[in-house]
């Protein structure tokens, strides 16, 4: 009964640790996608380049406040009895 619950404690820390990996990277893939959209538009534009960062910050700020609480929640999903 041990090993069983051994072995499921350690499915549970490999789960946590993929869920987070996926997490992180389709954060990174999302704000470099918001970065590209951002430096295309103020080449095309330059006299909108206050407007078009600050919408680029908020939204990475989204973005990032998301994934925090994703790999927050594959944490607490790994550490439950």
């Amino acid at each position: 009964m041990l090993a069983l619950l051994d072995a499921s404690l350690s499915y549970a820390y490999a789960g946590a640790g993929i869920g987070a990996g996926i997490i992180a990277l389709g954060a990174g893939i999302g704000i470099g996608k918001i970065g590209r959209a951002a430096m295309e538009a103020i080449s095309r534009q330059p006299e909108a380049s206050t407007n078009i960062q600050t919408a680029m910050i908020i939204a990475c700020a989204l973005i990032e406040g998301v994934a925090l609480f994703g790999v927050l929640v594959c944490l607490l999903i790994a550490v439950k009895r």
